[in-house]
């Protein structure tokens, strides 16, 4: 006998919960990371204080972030599960593509805080960027899917959806810039760091968004404007996890980026307001009586 859902809990729901509990634990890694609570258990991985439960500070914020982490991984697993049991094929190869990517990110997690660069494979800038992309390409799958599953639900058309999302994303760059090391406003301690991750991913996703639907609506062009703000989005977040060296030409390079993409993303939303402006109908001279 087949248990009913609730009315509330449909698919396209629950596969944004899962989108947004993975872009909350990558902000907890990064925080967990910018701590250094991420060696506190170190090489007893998966355990911590050589049992389960923590017994510092350090090892609390690393345990609570394994065990985030494990109930993201679960929600990942169901919500690929469900697509399964539905018609979208782009739906399901995205979940899967986010289950295939699971193993790996949770063995390049366990290498960072294991080996800590005792080895060439071990915490190493390698190690770090792939820990990195991977996430982000498990986040990008997940928003693919829950766009694609929201599809039937939605009320406007692809252009006024891909304007709304291109103002949106102008505001969200901004907010990522205020939080990155380019502006010095905010101090880059790990509470920053883990803000800046949580916006620029949110940037991420309504570029994605915009993207998607601007292809949709069958301007490939402008697609292609908000795809290369998405990839500027993206570069930003690596440096500001300290892919390379922060140094100040590191730094003109990330506020070019900033710029960029502000540039990107405002042209296309501007051209399609244009786009979509109602013609004015000439004006005829007046005639005297």
């Amino acid at each position: 006998m087949r248990t009913r859902l609730p009315d509330w809990l449909t698919f396209r729901r629950f596969a944004a919960t899962t989108t947004g509990l993975t872009l909350t634990l990558m902000m907890l890694g990064v925080y967990t990371a910018a701590t250094g609570s991420g060696l506190a258990c170190s090489a007893q991985w998966p355990l911590c204080d050589n049992g389960l439960l923590p017994q510092s500070i350090p090892s609390f914020i690393e345990w609570f972030h394994r065990l985030v982490a494990m109930v993201t991984g679960f929600f990942i697993l169901g919500t690929a599960a469900w697509a399964w049991r539905r018609d979208d094929r782009r739906v399901r190869l995205a979940s899967t593509l986010a289950v295939v990517l699971l193993p790996l990110q949770i063995s390049i997690g366990a290498v960072t805080v294991t080996l800590n660069g005792a080895l060439p494979s071990g915490y190493s800038v390698p190690t770090h960027a792939a820990h990195l992309f991977t996430a982000v390409s498990i986040f990008g799958a997940l928003t693919l899917a829950t766009l694609w599953a929201s599809e039937g639900s939605y009320r406007r058309p692809p252009r006024e959806r891909a304007r709304s999302a291109l103002l949106a994303s102008l505001g969200v760059v901004a907010v990522s810039a205020l939080f990155s090391r380019v502006t010095f406003v905010l101090p880059y301690d790990p509470g920053t760091q883990a803000a800046f991750t949580g916006v620029t991913l949110a940037l991420v996703g309504a570029l994605l968004a915009a993207t998607l639907w601007l292809s949709r609506a069958g301007t490939p062009g402008l697609a292609a404007l908000a795809g290369g703000a998405l990839a500027l989005s993206v570069l930003v977040l690596a440096l500001g996890r300290d892919m390379v060296i922060y140094t100040g030409t590191v730094r003109l390079l990330n506020g070019a980026a900033f710029l960029l993409a502000a540039v990107l993303v405002g042209v296309a939303a501007w051209t399609l307001s244009r786009r979509d402006a109602p013609a004015t109908p000439p004006t005829e001279p007046a005639t005297p009586d």
